[in-house]
């Protein structure tokens, strides 16, 4: 069985809209408890950065890049 790590090195080396959609699935896999109106207001922001995707009014960034900016803020 491969490790959360492997599992992500695998999965940030897909095209970008091959993780938009993962990220979709592995979204509406969640169980929430949460407010649904607060469920409802996620599943929006989540659909609405996918499609901005998508639609390439936005250009997302390597997911290596991404994590070293991420790593940059909180050191």
């Amino acid at each position: 069985m491969r490790s959360i790590e492997e599992l992500t090195n695998e999965i940030l080396s897909l095209p970008s809209q091959s993780r938009a959609l993962l990220a979709d699935k592995l979204v509406e896999s969640l169980e929430f408890d949460s407010d649904p109106t607060i469920q409802s207001a996620w599943l929006a922001e989540a659909k609405k950065r996918l499609d901005e995707v998508r639609n390439g009014s936005v250009q997302p960034i390597p997911g290596e890049d991404a994590l070293a900016q991420v790593r940059r803020i909180i050191e």
